[in-house]
Formats: structure tokens, sequence, C-alpha cells
């Protein structure tokens, strides 16, 4: 087990749990940085798990960076698993704000992605799709998708 927050709160408060809950776990397991300049090898994870992280991205070309470096540290055959906000279902009430970010009806901004950028970014990425992109819509005020795909043998 392994993980990452730009918290320093958030990175100590994981590290005190994984000490009661695991305690043969290394402490540097748990790192205070930036998704997109992860400081893990490539290649070192069977699993990358990315729960509410990607849709705080300031723009595509931040959004590309943490994707690509979340890939990079995952292992060919490796499994990639999203949960991120999107537009899917709610497109009607969000408001565009720049780019890809967008108010939300709950009032809150994020970074959303569509359907289209999931299937050409794992196209791209020469992903695979472990099942079909799921989206949940949370009272008309967020929409809330999980995208699971597996890193192909070749591509970084």
């Amino acid at each position: 087990m392994y993980g990452i927050d730009e918290s320093n709160e958030a990175v100590e408060s994981t590290r005190q749990l994984a000490a009661e809950l695991a305690p043969y776990l290394p402490v540097d397991n748990f790192r205070v940085e930036p998704v997109e300049r992860m400081s893990w090898v490539d290649a070192r994870f069977d699993v990358v798990l990315s729960s509410a992280v990607l849709h705080f991205a300031r723009s595509e070309e931040q959004w590309r960076t943490m994707m690509h470096e979340m890939w990079r540290v995952l292992k060919p055959g490796g499994i990639f698993f999203a949960r991120l906000a999107s537009s899917i279902g709610i497109e009607p009430l969000v408001k565009l704000i720049e780019g890809r970010r967008y108010r939300l009806p709950d009032g809150s901004d994020r970074f959303l992605v569509d359907e289209q950028m999931l299937l050409d970014v794992t196209n791209n990425l020469g992903g695979e799709f472990l099942e079909p992109i799921k989206t949940t819509i949370v009272q008309n005020m967020r929409a809330m998708t999980t995208w699971c795909v597996r890193k192909g043998k070749s591509k970084k």
C-alpha cells in the first residue's frame, strides 16, 4: 500500500492509520507530493487507484500530466481505476468556465471529462476497458464517473 497527497495533514493522518492497521509498512510509502510529479519509479504498481483526484485539475494540460504520471507508475498489465467528476448525464446543468472547467449545480468548480474524452485517452494510452464507463448522478448536483482500464503490455 502506497499513497500520495499534496496535503501534509492528509498524509500524516494516513501514516497514523497505517501504523495502527499495518505497522510493517514503511512510513515513506505515504508521501506529500503532487500527482503530476510523483517520485515513484516507472512501472512500479499493479494497481493505481485515483478517487476524486483528477477533477481538481486546473487545466487540460495539468489533467493530462496527472493522468500520464499515474499511467507511468503502473506496470504493464496493471489496472487503473478512477472515480472522477464528469459532465455525463448532467450536460445541461453545468456552466462552462473555461476549457474543461465547469461550475456544477452544487456550486463547486471542477474539471469535467465526458465519455469521448475517456474513450480517446484510453485508446491513446493503449489501455483496455475492463468494464464500461459508469456514471452516477448525485441528485442533479454532480456526476461521478468510474473509469477502469488495464494497461497494455507494450505502452508506458
